[in-house]
């Protein structure tokens, strides 16, 4: 799998609420980092997209990835059950040597 193979998982599993699958892309002691918070931890973070997100009826529309020897970039815009465009992000995502897992996020939005 390559790691935008990855990526485009991890999106899709987020935005079908498949959390068993969400957990298996992920290391486990995978590591989100965005300006308002830190999830450390696999089971950390999938409780938080399955418990504690703000809202759930998004979808993210990819609209670049840029893959690279350690991990791919993502940029997208978040979008609203309605239709709506939310903000617009970037995730950055660093991925096991076997392209198995991933093993850390970092999100930036506007």
């Amino acid at each position: 799998m390559t790691a935008a193979d990855l990526a485009r998982a991890y999106y899709a599993a987020i935005d079908q609420h498949d959390y068993e699958t969400l957990a298996s892309l992920l290391a486990a002691d995978f590591t989100q980092h965005r300006s308002d918070r830190t999830l450390s931890g696999a089971d950390r973070f999938v409780e938080f997209m399955r418990e504690e997100r703000p809202m759930t009826d998004t979808t993210h529309d990819i609209e670049g990835l840029y893959d690279g020897p350690g991990g791919v970039a993502v940029h997208g815009r978040l979008v609203g059950g309605d239709g709506d465009d939310l903000f617009a992000f970037v995730d950055v995502f660093a991925v096991d040597a076997d392209r198995e897992r991933l093993l850390e996020l970092r999100t930036f939005s506007d």
